[in-house]
Protein backbone atom coordinates (compact mmCIF):
# COMPACT_ATOMS: atom_id res chain seq x y z
CA UNK A 1 0.00 0.00 0.00
CA UNK A 2 1.50 3.31 -0.96
CA UNK A 3 1.64 6.08 1.71
CA UNK A 4 -0.95 9.09 1.05
CA UNK A 5 0.41 12.36 0.57
CA UNK A 6 -1.17 14.79 3.07
CA UNK A 7 -1.15 17.39 -0.01
CA UNK A 8 -3.10 15.14 -2.18
CA UNK A 9 -5.43 14.24 0.62
CA UNK A 10 -5.98 18.28 1.18
CA UNK A 11 -6.78 18.95 -2.25
CA UNK A 12 -9.02 16.43 -1.90
CA UNK A 13 -10.78 17.08 1.10
CA UNK A 14 -10.71 21.00 -0.48
CA UNK A 15 -12.91 19.69 -3.24
CA UNK A 16 -15.07 17.24 -1.93
CA UNK A 17 -15.67 20.60 0.63
CA UNK A 18 -16.02 23.20 -1.85
CA UNK A 19 -17.99 20.62 -4.40
CA UNK A 20 -20.86 20.93 -1.96
CA UNK A 21 -20.38 24.52 -0.56
CA UNK A 22 -23.23 26.11 -3.14
CA UNK A 23 -26.09 23.61 -1.27
CA UNK A 24 -24.84 23.27 2.41
CA UNK A 25 -23.00 24.99 4.95
CA UNK A 26 -20.45 27.76 4.69
CA UNK A 27 -16.84 26.01 4.11
CA UNK A 28 -13.88 27.93 6.38
CA UNK A 29 -10.65 26.88 5.04
CA UNK A 30 -8.05 28.17 7.93
CA UNK A 31 -4.42 27.29 8.92
CA UNK A 32 -4.86 25.49 12.22
CA UNK A 33 -2.35 27.63 14.65
CA UNK A 34 -4.33 31.21 14.02
CA UNK A 35 -6.46 31.79 16.69
CA UNK A 36 -8.36 34.87 14.94
CA UNK A 37 -10.34 33.16 12.64
CA UNK A 38 -12.32 30.96 14.95
CA UNK A 39 -12.72 34.79 16.67
CA UNK A 40 -13.85 35.93 13.22
CA UNK A 41 -16.30 33.30 12.79
CA UNK A 42 -18.02 33.66 16.02
CA UNK A 43 -19.25 37.02 14.79
CA UNK A 44 -20.10 36.70 11.55
CA UNK A 45 -22.41 33.43 12.00
CA UNK A 46 -25.28 34.61 11.96
CA UNK A 47 -24.75 36.52 8.53
CA UNK A 48 -24.37 32.53 6.82
CA UNK A 49 -28.23 31.79 8.43
CA UNK A 50 -26.46 28.18 9.05
CA UNK A 51 -23.37 26.68 10.61
CA UNK A 52 -19.74 27.01 8.95
CA UNK A 53 -17.54 23.74 8.25
CA UNK A 54 -14.49 24.34 9.38
CA UNK A 55 -11.50 22.62 7.16
CA UNK A 56 -7.98 22.89 8.43
CA UNK A 57 -5.55 23.44 5.63
CA UNK A 58 -1.84 22.99 5.82
CA UNK A 59 -1.79 24.89 2.26
CA UNK A 60 -3.89 28.06 2.20
CA UNK A 61 -2.36 29.48 -0.51
CA UNK A 62 -3.68 26.44 -2.81
CA UNK A 63 -7.05 27.09 -1.81
CA UNK A 64 -6.86 30.86 -2.54
CA UNK A 65 -5.07 30.00 -5.72
CA UNK A 66 -8.31 27.82 -6.68
CA UNK A 67 -10.84 30.68 -5.32
CA UNK A 68 -9.23 33.34 -7.32
CA UNK A 69 -8.49 35.55 -4.40
CA UNK A 70 -5.88 38.21 -5.61
CA UNK A 71 -2.38 38.07 -4.04
CA UNK A 72 -3.38 41.93 -2.53
CA UNK A 73 -5.97 40.98 -0.95
CA UNK A 74 -5.07 37.68 1.22
CA UNK A 75 -5.83 37.38 4.40
CA UNK A 76 -5.50 34.31 6.85
CA UNK A 77 -9.23 32.46 6.31
CA UNK A 78 -11.04 31.71 3.22
CA UNK A 79 -14.85 31.10 3.01
CA UNK A 80 -17.01 29.76 0.73
CA UNK A 81 -20.46 30.81 1.00
CA UNK A 82 -23.59 30.98 -1.22
CA UNK A 83 -21.61 30.63 -4.32
CA UNK A 84 -19.29 33.85 -3.04
CA UNK A 85 -15.64 33.54 -1.79
CA UNK A 86 -15.20 35.92 1.62
CA UNK A 87 -11.80 36.27 2.70
CA UNK A 88 -10.19 37.44 5.62
CA UNK A 89 -11.95 39.79 8.43
CA UNK A 90 -14.93 40.96 6.19
CA UNK A 91 -17.43 42.76 8.58
CA UNK A 92 -21.33 40.46 8.91
CA UNK A 93 -23.06 43.19 7.57
CA UNK A 94 -21.07 43.36 4.56
CA UNK A 95 -21.18 39.65 4.24
CA UNK A 96 -25.15 39.99 4.34
CA UNK A 97 -25.24 42.67 2.20
CA UNK A 98 -23.32 40.55 -0.26
CA UNK A 99 -25.49 38.01 -0.18
CA UNK A 100 -28.60 39.90 -0.32
CA UNK A 101 -27.69 42.07 -3.47
CA UNK A 102 -25.85 39.31 -5.74
CA UNK A 103 -24.09 41.92 -7.35
CA UNK A 104 -22.69 41.17 -10.99
CA UNK A 105 -19.36 40.27 -12.10
CA UNK A 106 -18.15 40.16 -8.00
CA UNK A 107 -16.51 36.69 -6.67
CA UNK A 108 -16.43 37.84 -3.06
CA UNK A 109 -15.14 40.04 -1.13
CA UNK A 110 -11.85 40.39 0.79
CA UNK A 111 -10.08 42.37 3.79
CA UNK A 112 -6.15 42.03 3.33
CA UNK A 113 -3.74 41.46 5.64
CA UNK A 114 -5.60 41.72 9.37
CA UNK A 115 -6.43 45.09 10.19
CA UNK A 116 -6.52 45.51 14.10
CA UNK A 117 -9.91 46.38 15.15
CA UNK A 118 -11.48 44.03 12.32
CA UNK A 119 -14.05 41.60 13.59
CA UNK A 120 -11.97 38.91 15.30
CA UNK A 121 -8.62 41.20 15.61
CA UNK A 122 -10.07 43.36 18.34
CA UNK A 123 -7.41 44.85 20.61
CA UNK A 124 -8.60 47.08 23.26
CA UNK A 125 -9.69 50.20 21.67
CA UNK A 126 -7.42 50.57 18.75
CA UNK A 127 -8.82 50.08 15.56
CA UNK A 128 -7.03 50.42 12.11
CA UNK A 129 -8.42 52.26 9.07
CA UNK A 130 -9.05 49.37 6.31
CA UNK A 131 -11.51 48.58 3.39
CA UNK A 132 -14.06 45.81 2.35
CA UNK A 133 -13.10 45.06 -1.27
CA UNK A 134 -14.76 43.16 -4.08
CA UNK A 135 -13.22 41.00 -6.19
CA UNK A 136 -13.83 39.39 -9.37
CA UNK A 137 -14.51 39.62 -13.03
CA UNK A 138 -15.63 43.38 -12.83
CA UNK A 139 -12.10 43.92 -11.20
CA UNK A 140 -11.85 44.82 -7.50
CA UNK A 141 -13.95 48.05 -6.23
CA UNK A 142 -14.17 49.09 -2.46
CA UNK A 143 -17.22 48.36 -1.10
CA UNK A 144 -17.19 49.17 2.31
CA UNK A 145 -14.55 51.37 4.61
CA UNK A 146 -13.76 51.68 7.74
CA UNK A 147 -12.26 54.31 9.70
CA UNK A 148 -9.88 54.40 12.50
CA UNK A 149 -12.43 55.56 14.57
CA UNK A 150 -14.74 53.03 14.55
CA UNK A 151 -17.00 54.44 11.70
CA UNK A 152 -18.26 52.28 8.57
CA UNK A 153 -20.15 52.99 5.46
CA UNK A 154 -21.00 52.04 2.39
CA UNK A 155 -19.42 52.42 -1.23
Amino acid sequence: MLPVRRPLFALAAFAAAVGTAHAANPVMFRDAGCGCCLKWLEQVKASFGQKAVVVNSKDMDAIKDKQGVPQALRSCHTVVVGGYVIEGHVPAKDIARLLREKPRGVKGLAVAGMPTGSPGMEYGNVREAYKVMTFGPAGQRVYASYAASGGAHAH
